[in-house]
């Protein structure tokens, strides 16, 4: 979209300016078309670093290729005579003898995002699968307005959520599907209704948007299990209008950095992520009446969540106090 708006508005006005093509080493390249400019992005895309909070190509560093162990990502750091200048550096936890590669990490990303990035899939990544998905507050719920409010003021107060948010879910050895506890807390708010819609009147405004981080009720908590696992079954659903042939992922696995190869390996990661992340939620539906809820939490705060026991009940000094109380009505002694 970027690239058809300014060749539109920007590039085709002055083309002597902004030529289509140029000569380079010899081989005509496309310039200021979109196929130039596909391939300008993905260069600085490729060989940037996120130091110091922004994305950045640094001269020299940007060469430093990728390896998975014994390197560390390019951080921020000063240089000059007094250490006063901002800058970048790389550090190793390696030896390097003079005129040996020198290598660095680019970061802890999914396969999908190392190829969107950088065109490769490091052997790292291919272990962790990974997959995105997308939810939001429905526009019709009765309640919009005030969920929308509790995201807009009470979430995080460097950057509040928006009622549609997306979320990787997760899947490597040693995990068993657990999805983001973000995910979960975000549709809590997202199905709250019902008998549970009390928890979203202005008294407990300030307080909801923690209140979701635990379950809320049994209800709310089914709707959320099925909620993710819907939208993981969905996906597996479109996926699996593109499978392929036994032959076509022979050849894939035979040559795994050709593009399609490395596609099937970021597809195969994303399947499996969803899959894993289906079985956990099925684990959790059976297991809902096991939760302990916001009613439950409640009476153990007030310390009403045992059944009175005549025998037990100590009400001090005050023969006239009954279960639960303090103090007898109107006897503060006040001086009204």
């Amino acid at each position: 979209e970027d690239a058809t708006w300014l060749s539109e508005r920007v590039w085709s006005t002055d083309r002597t300016r902004f030529p289509e093509r140029v000569v380079l080493n010899g081989e005509v390249r496309p310039c200021f078309t979109p196929d130039g400019f596909a391939w300008a992005v993905a260069i600085a895309s490729s060989r940037s670093n996120f130091v110091d909070g922004s994305l950045r190509i640094l001269p020299f560093m940007d060469l430093a290729n990728h390896r998975d162990l014994g390197t560390e990502e390019v951080a921020g750091g000063t240089m000059g005579t007094f250490g006063t200048t901002r800058g970048a550096e790389i550090r190793t936890g390696q030896k390097y003898a003079a005129g040996e590669e020198v290598f660095v990490n680019y970061g802890p990303k999914s396969a999908a995002e190392y190829l969107l990035e950088h065109g490769f899939i490091p052997q790292q990544a291919k272990t962790t699968a990974v997959s995105e998905l997308t939810f939001e507050i429905d526009p019709e719920d009765r309640f919009y307005d005030d969920k929308l409010d509790v995201l807009e003021f009470e979430t995080y107060e460097s950057a509040p959520m928006e009622p549609s948010q997306s979320f990787d879910v997760l899947y490597e050895p040693g995990r068993d599907g657990e999805p983001d506890p973000a995910i979960v807390q975000f549709l809590r708010l997202v199905k709250l209704g019902g008998k549970d819609a009390f928890l979203l009147e202005s008294v407990f405004r300030k307080e909801v948007w923690g209140f979701m981080g635990l379950p809320v009720s049994q209800v709310n908590e089914r709707d959320v299990v099925d909620e993710i696992a819907n939208a993981c079954s969905k996906a597996l659903e479109e996926m699996g209008g593109i499978e392929e042939t036994e032959e076509v992922k022979q050849q894939d696995e035979a040559n795994e950095n050709s593009p399609l190869g490395l596609c099937a390996i970021v597809r195969e990661a994303e399947r499996k992520a969803l899959a894993r992340t289906v079985e956990y939620m099925q684990r959790e539906k059976e297991a809902l009446d096991l939760k302990e809820y916001y009613q439950e939490r409640r009476l153990k705060d007030l310390g009403l969540d045992s059944e009175w026991d005549p025998e037990s009940a100590d009400f001090g000094d005050d023969d006239e106090l009954n279960y639960g109380q303090t103090r007898l009505p109107g006897g503060g002694d006040l001086d009204w």
